[in-house]
């Protein structure tokens, strides 16, 4: 069979008979392209979807839907059933949820990030629902004698107007000798009766009541556990160990070194380089293990330079340059403002930006800047791993199985269909978890000792250990003409090790004259995707700018914002605009309203206003901020939010008011910095998180309402929360805020 590019987005579909009479429903079509060895098809697939599911039915009329992707409390074990069911026409109430196991075959990529689970199941997962409804209404209209057309269905229960009823359970084992249909017909949103009703947690009980679900409650006979010692600093890797105090302790198994890549390995695009060398404590328990651990003596050396081969997502292998040495933040920052005076790489530029900025009669330029972030999930890294000649076993959190099993396979030097990933619920990811290593360094570890084993990370482990979000600094300039009138827009902007900037979108698109650079910094920091990377960044910093520039012009800022919006609609500047300028100017206009902005009765508050998009979204705030003391309290949030069509409105209102809190929290304490390599934050005793007395009395969510469908929700509503908090405590104090954290610790605003 040959596998052509033009394939449709309809998921390819088969069907099998189940043991007990049961139908069950699988679908995708990359189970057939990866059959037939075909890549092509596996490329394609990253422009709308990567996975697959099973629809399964007894015949008491249960009904269980497996969920590809990994949950980590964004709530896809009920959004995802809920699309599936809405199709099928099932009673919520007998809809049992399963997490699928790990299987690239059946499964594609599971990835969890981007905030693309929604988006790219919402028509496979449909199409899995109203072909499974079909074929049991193609079963009953056989065994009734009856066409088809004349059946119906509700609440999981087929009936025919002669007065013939049957559950589906009750034509399961029918269903599953039809044909599966080619083309079904999928509802319209008017006709939804579960997608865009609230449905309940359906692990709520489970997490409320403790339940082990999480990677820490696994458990295995005969399970050791395992803890790692890393180099002190970046740039430092293992010299000599003295393990002999250690292994004196009570409960200590082993003690040796482990190397996760060899020399030359050619690196994906998430394994990570971190500690390459690592010293490992084994024994029984995890005090045990903590004990051993601080009798370790250790000898540490300064790194040199580095090369590595890194393969991205397409295109050959490139090589990188890790620098060695210790780096500081002090010098860091030292750095970024050198490099940023020099020549960088232009990434978009419409009409005659030069010309604009030279004969402008007032240019207004501002740089901003921002630290390392460390992720900080509640649940410590940790993971389970037996590695047998048989197989590789592991067990525990992630967010990206998929793209850790081939780095499992060379390192083990097994066949990667002899690696084994059970997902479990994550106690959090925001990007932390899509990198595998600490998957690597258990599974090296139960093949050292022979046994199965739970490696466990402490809090200081990961908080040193790197996969941070990045330094980050932009310079803004904007050119105005004699009556105030935006004629030029210039961001440049750098970061370590990569810069932040979106080239494409707003406001580029709005401005005749716009230009956007960028250029990095190599380091031997390693970074990861933090919560809406980039973008976390450049709203706070974009926003902030354009509030400056709406005073100077003497506008209201949600107003000069739409005027440039509407610009970017009636006359658009370019033809890569990222944007819908309708769907932005939606969220502004949302949340003005809502907010009661700019009406007599917010008279005196203390405002700010930011707005975003990114992740196929569109998120704005407005932000209330008092100031007690010389300390910054945020009374009250308004969020407006454009993601399409809401599949769970609860869980979404509830996805958007962690991002507001999270985004507080990161904008006024958050920055990892480092003094000769070393992370001078360790714990949360000197890494500033917000606390619950300083979180916002109420956090008011709006949704725009349309037939759109669902875009991102998990990351878009993050980024803009910097800049509103930024342009609010303006109000509050008069003072521009720059560089974040806007409130370092123990300073006063």
């Amino acid at each position: 069979m040959e596998t052509k590019k033009n394939i449709s987005r309809r998921s390819f579909l088969t069907s099998s008979a189940l043991a007990g009479g049961g139908l069950m429903l699988s679908f995708s079509w990359l189970t057939e392209a990866r059959a037939a060895g075909k890549t092509e098809a596996l490329n394609l697939a990253n422009q709308w979807t990567e996975l697959t599911g099973y629809i399964r039915i007894t015949p008491d009329n249960v009904i269980k839907i497996m969920v590809p992707n990994p949950e980590f409390g964004q709530n896809v074990m009920t959004s995802l059933p809920m699309m599936v069911a809405e199709e099928l026409d099932a009673d919520w109430k007998n809809v049992v949820v399963e997490m699928a196991p790990h299987d690239n075959l059946k499964f594609g990529s599971q990835f969890t990030g981007g905030s693309m689970s929604v988006r790219t199941y919402w028509k496979p997962l449909r199409n899995a629902g109203a072909s499974a409804r079909l074929m049991l209404c193609e079963a009953a209209a056989q065994a009734w004698g009856v066409p088809v057309s004349e059946i119906t269905t509700k609440a999981g229960v087929l009936s025919h107007a002669g007065g013939k009823t049957a559950t589906y359970g009750e034509m399961a084992a029918k269903a599953a000798a039809v044909p599966v249909p080619k083309n079904v017909k999928l509802k319209a949103p008017k006709d939804f009766t579960i997608v865009s009703r609230s449905k309940k947690n359906t692990e709520g009980i489970k997490v409320v009541t403790g339940k082990p679900l999480f990677g820490l409650d696994y458990r295995q006979e005969g399970m050791l556990i395992a803890m790692v010692q890393h180099p002190p600093a970046f740039g430092m890797k293992l010299k000599s160990f003295d393990a002999s105090q250690a292994l004196k302790m009570p409960g200590i198994t082993g003690v040796f070194p482990i190397r996760l890549f060899d020399e030359g390995y050619e690196r994906s695009a998430f394994d990570t380089r971190t500690f390459n060398e690592l010293v490992v404590v084994v024994g029984r328990t995890t005090w045990e293990v903590m004990n051993a651990r601080k009798k370790l003596k250790v000898q540490w050396e300064v790194t040199t330079d580095t090369k590595e081969k890194v393969k991205g997502w397409s295109g050959p292998a490139r090589e990188e340059i890790v620098p060695g040495g210790l780096e500081s933040t002090a010098s860091q920052l030292t750095q970024m403002q050198e490099r940023a005076k020099q020549a960088a790489t232009v990434l978009r530029k419409d009409g005659d930006p030069e010309a604009a900025f030279k004969g402008a009669a007032h240019v207004i330029e501002r740089t901003y800047n921002a630290p390392f972030l460390a992720h900080n999930t509640m649940e410590p890294m940790n993971f389970f791993a037996h590695v047998t000649p048989e197989k590789a076993l592991l067990v525990g959190p992630l967010q990206a199985p998929s793209l850790i099993t081939g780095t499992l396979a060379k390192v083990l030097n097994i066949p990667v269909e002899k690696v084994e990933i059970q997902m479990t619920r994550m106690g959090g990811g925001f990007g932390r978890r899509a990198y595998g290593h600490y998957l690597v360094e258990a599974a090296l570890i139960s093949k050292k000792v022979n046994a199965p084993v739970k490696l466990m990370y402490t809090r200081e482990d990961d908080m040193t250990y790197g996969i941070y979000r990045p330094m980050y600094t932009a310079t803004y300039r904007a050119a105005f003409d004699a009556d105030k009138n935006l004629i030029g827009f210039h961001v440049k902007g750098g970061g370590i090790p990569e810069h932040p900037i979106a080239a494409n979108r707003f406001p580029a698109g709005a401005v005749d004259n716009y230009l956007a650079e960028g250029w990095e910094i190599p380091s031997n920091i390693t970074i990861g995707a933090f919560r809406a990377p980039r973008s976390n960044f450049n709203a706070a910093a974009e926003q902030s700018f354009l509030d400056e520039l709406a005073e100077y012009m003497g506008k209201d800022p949600i107003s000069f914002r739409l005027d440039l919006l509407k610009r970017a609609k009636a006359n658009p500047v370019g033809k890569n605009n990222e944007y819908d300028a309708d769907r932005y100017a939606g969220v502004l206009e949302l949340v003005r309203d809502k907010s009661g902005w700019g009406s007599p009765a917010q008279a005196g508050k203390h405002r700010g206003v930011a707005a975003y998009f990114c992740h196929n979204s569109y998120a704005a705030h407005v932000v209330d901020m008092v100031v007690r003391n010389g300390e910054p309290y945020v009374e009250q949030v308004t969020s407006a939010i454009d993601c399409g069509i809401v599949v769970n409105p609860d869980a979404a209102q509830n996805m958007v008011q962690g991002a507001v809190v999270d985004g507080i929290g990161n904008a006024l304490y958050g920055a990892l910095t480092h003094k000769d390599g070393a992370a001078e934050q360790t714990n949360f005793h000197n890494y500033r998180m917000i606390r619950h007395n300083e979180a916002p009395k109420t956090i008011d969510v709006h949704f725009v309402q349309n037939e759109i469908d669902p875009t991102g929700l998990g990351e878009p509503p993050f980024p803009p929360v910097f800049g509103a908090v930024a342009n609010a405590l303006y109000k509050s104090t008069g003072k521009r805020h720059y560089n974040q954290p806007f409130r370092p610790e123990g300073v006063k605003i």
